[in-house]
This record gives structure tokens, sequence and C-alpha cells, in this order.
């Protein structure tokens, strides 16, 4: 007689089931990949900037800028620092649209006022890069990356703004580098298809252990109710931008009326309650 799995197990082979799909392009996966992880950050700059003596102090994830009151808001995948100063923001996107160069170009700009305090001069502003990471290849020119740089057209010569642009293409194939591995390793769901080690452990340890798979489970759940959310944002603010009042669509969205305010200040809409 074959006994039943007690609901623990089956609870912990179902989670398992749900999340092996999941790959480290995925936004929610990519955040805790890399949440509180400098080695992996350190890791993945180096290959990316070709600098193998790039060292991380500092590395957040999910980080929100504070500064931009009254603008749209933003909130970075990963934030790290160099030990020279220079600034990071590394962003998972697997959609196109997701990076835009206008996208890229809020984000440089966010993070030079998150960096620059009153009083300070310009030319204190750090060295900062905008990474984006992109399932398919948007440029289609089959190369694993892509710098953005700012030149004076007149002369050839660089601008030397300190600002940086890269979009790392995850779709390209070459498995005889560390780089090409690591883009491999981007798409892929199986950690024992993974060739880099400290990829493949991060993404094991989620998917194959009882604290992992536990953890993991709690954060798709976070996901999914996030993204709940902001369709449900997205909706009320058409409603407002059709000059329907706030209990109108707070009724539709069944978002609160305080939230459903707030996002008409933040927007600059005229509102009526």
């Amino acid at each position: 007689m074959v006994m039943p799995m007690c609901s623990t197990q089956q609870s912990y082979e179902a989670a398992k089931e749900i999340l092996k799909n999941l790959r480290p392009i995925d936004d929610a996966f990519f955040r805790e990949i890399f949440r509180n992880n400098k080695p992996l950050t350190e890791y993945v700059l180096r290959l990316f900037l070709n600098k193998p003596d790039l060292v991380v102090i500092e590395q957040e994830t999910q980080y929100d800028l504070k500064r931009l009151l009254g603008a749209r808001s933003l909130c970075l995948d990963v934030k790290a620092t160099d030990s020279a100063g220079a600034k990071y923001n590394i962003e998972a996107q697997k959609a196109e649209s997701g990076a835009d160069p206008y996208r890229a170009r809020y984000h440089l700009s966010s993070l030079d006022v998150e960096h620059l305090n009153a009083g300070q001069d310009f030319n204190e502003l750090p060295i900062t890069y905008v990474i984006f990471i992109t399932e398919t290849d948007i440029f289609n020119e089959n190369k694993p990356i892509y710098r953005i740089e700012r030149i004076n057209i007149d002369t050839s010569k660089p601008f030397n703004d300190g600002e940086h642009i890269l979009y790392i293409n995850t779709s390209y194939i070459n498995n005889t580098s560390p780089l090409g591995n690591l883009l491999h390793d981007f798409l892929c769901s199986d950690p024992n298809d993974m060739i880099t080690p400290e990829m493949a452990d991060r993404t094991r340890y989620f998917k194959e252990t009882p604290k992992g798979v536990a953890y993991m489970s709690k954060i798709m759940e976070d996901f999914k109710k996030e993204a709940v959310m902001e369709n449900a944002k997205e909706i009320a603010l058409n409603i407002l931008k059709e000059g329907q009042n706030i209990a109108f669509a707070a009724n539709v969205t069944k978002l609160s009326v305080e939230i459903i305010k707030q996002l008409a200040i933040d927007n600059n809409i005229p509102y009526i309650v």
C-alpha cells in the first residue's frame, strides 16, 4: 500500500513545480537572485564592463529613489556602488518596451538627482551606469553588449559626461567565454543546465531547498499581488484622465480613495472626489 504524502510535502512539491520554469531574466526571480548578493553583482559587472578588478562595496535590490517628489516614481532592480564611487543600476527587461531609450535617459537623470546634494558642484556627480539585461537582441546586430555613449558629433570625440548605458543581449550565443556562459544562464530555468557556478548555486537554493522554495513561493505571491495593484492603478489613471471623479475610479478598481487621490496628485491630474 502506497502511503499518501503529508500535506507539507505536497505543498513543497507543488511550490517546486510552480518555480520550475522561472529564469534569472524573469523580474521577480532576478531580484531575489541578486538580493544581498554582492559577489554575484560584482561578478556580472566585471564581465559586462570587462573590469576584472572592479569591487562592489554596496548593493541593494528594489531600491526606491527618494528624491523624485512629484515626479514619476522609480524602483531600481539592483543598485550598486563600486570602490571608486561609480553608481550602477542593473535592470532585467524582458519586453523591448522596458528597454526604451527614454527609459534609460530617465534612469540616468534620476540617479543624478539622487546623488547630488544641495551646495555640491556639478563635477561632483558620480560616474553612473544604467545596464539593461534584455531577453532579445533589441538592436538586431548579434552582439553580446551594446554600449551607448555621448559624443561630440562635430569632433567625433567623447563628451565625457560620466554617464553610460549598456544593453546586455542574453540571446547572444557563445558558450566559449565566461560572458557567453553568463548570458546563456540568464535564460536557463534548470540550475543543472547552467554553466556559471555563481548563478547555478543561487538558482538551486531557491528551487531545490525547503527554505529557498518557501521564501520564493511567498515572493511570487507578493509579486502577483503587486502586479494586480499596478494594473488597477493604471486603470484608475485612465479613468481620471477621462475626467471621471475619484469615487467612480475607486468603485471600478476597488482601490482606496486615498490611493487614487495620491495617483492624481503624482500625475498632476485635476480631480473631483
